[in-house]
């Protein structure tokens, strides 16, 4: 009994401590993004990182890498890891991450979701959000082989790394398609990412990311900045490579829940749904500055951005979009 209260509360610490780290880094990375936002190809930081919202206010795409940042350098100090795990999640977090930023500064609105992407790629049109999702793809499928398996057959361990390939890569587009409202993906995260904190196999790789969250959260509730895809990709695929460790059948149901939500977003707005649900949209709202008047229709011969919290005009220079567009 002492060995096991001695047992968990070693864990504890461990899962604290990796929290602690990715809070301080993130917040790091973010003080010192903001200061000096980096330039793009002679364009200024701000202007290549600045997008304006539904208020008509300035917001940062900075908390996206700062995430990244953040994640990374806690999930190599952070205690209770193994060599192969820290390796798998720093090439989750920061290849998603990367992937998420190449759309976030060179995406555009002609493509959205995996059918108009596809779709584009399959008339011969490379979009940034098809390079983003066959580059998740392959990047969970990288990550699950470092990661490894514990099965004892051949085929078992190539079983289990395509499966935990598609949940790396389906978490990571999940969690982008929540980035629409200030605080929503941060949300989400914390509370899945809960339970695989509890959970002994999945705890050393989600610590780091929900630390790194939660101390970037007051920036995207108060409408100063947000995940962008940057940000979004990295802390689902962070997510989804701690849900890797647990056992084959509650895997087996997490890619069934992936699979099913990623699908339905095709079809249904979870914008919409989350406002439609009491419970939902009182989370939903926590902490957020109160919905602004909507503004007045655009006119019929430009494009609707009916979005509260994507940019209503696209600011001069790149402007991301990528695959997380809500299709409400």
């Amino acid at each position: 009994m002492n060995g096991r209260i001695a047992s968990g509360s070693a864990r504890g610490a461990r899962l604290l401590a990796g929290m602690g780290l990715g809070a301080v880094a993130a917040r790091a990375a973010y003080v010192a993004l903001t200061r000096r936002p980096p330039g793009l190809n002679g364009l200024p930081g701000e202007e290549v990182w600045d997008r304006t919202n539904h208020r008509g206010e300035p917001v940062t795409l900075l908390e996206g890498p700062a995430l990244v940042a953040g994640a990374a350098a806690a999930g190599l100090l952070a205690p209770g890891a193994t060599g192969r795990t820290r390796a798998a999640a720093l090439l989750a977090g920061a290849a998603s991450g990367i992937l998420g930023g190449y759309d976030d500064l060179a995406g555009s609105a002609s493509s959205r979701g995996f059918k108009g992407h596809l779709g584009a790629l399959a008339r011969g049109e490379v979009t940034s959000g098809a390079v983003k999702i066959l580059g998740i793809g392959a990047t969970g499928l990288a990550a699950a082989a470092i990661a490894g398996s514990p099965a004892p057959t051949r085929r078992g361990r190539a079983f289990d790394t395509v499966v935990n390939g598609a949940i790396v890569a389906g978490s990571a587009n999940l969690m982008n398609l929540f980035d629409l409202r200030p605080g929503r993906a941060i949300k989400v995260g914390v509370i899945t990412g809960t339970p695989l904190a509890l959970a002994r196999p999945s705890a050393a790789v989600v610590a780091a990311p929900l630390g790194a969250a939660a101390a970037l959260l007051p920036e995207d509730l108060a409408e100063r900045a947000m995940l962008g895809d940057t940000g979004s990709n990295a802390l689902g695929a962070l997510l989804g490579l701690a849900a890797t460790r647990l056992g084959r059948g509650p895997r087996l149901a997490v890619l069934g829940g992936l699979v099913a939500l990623n699908a339905a977003s095709e079809f249904v707005s979870f914008t919409k749904v989350i406002a439609a649900n009491p419970v939902l949209n009182r989370i939903d709202m926590l902490g957020r500055r109160p919905v602004a008047v909507p503004a007045p229709a655009a006119p019929a011969d430009k494009p609707d951005m009916e979005d509260a919290f994507r940019p209503h005009v696209p600011p001069p220079g790149p402007a991301g979009n990528g695959v997380a567009v809500d299709p409400a």
